[in-house]
């Protein structure tokens, strides 16, 4: 019973990254035009893309949850992903 609430629990934790189709190391793009790019055509309202501390910063909306994504700019990949 124990290791059944583990796994419920690490499900839901996973969930909203899941349900935004985005993980760590998604490749989206270096520049914050083709981040965008590839945000929208992953289904994503990019409401503001700026720089920040070194990152590439966009917030978005999909399926009415919003989340902040961070992209490094030198790979091009997701490195975090804050939901709100």
């Amino acid at each position: 019973m124990k290791h059944f609430a583990l796994i419920a629990a690490l499900a839901l934790a996973a969930s909203p990254v899941l349900a935004f189709d985005l993980t760590t190391d998604t490749q989206l793009g270096s520049t914050p035009d083709e981040i965008r790019i590839s945000l929208k055509d992953l289904g994503y309202d990019v409401r503001k893309i700026e720089d920040e501390d070194g990152k590439i910063e966009a917030y978005v909306v999909k399926d009415g949850k919003m989340a902040e994504v961070y992209v490094d700019p030198k790979t091009g990949k997701v490195s975090k992903i804050e939901m709100e």
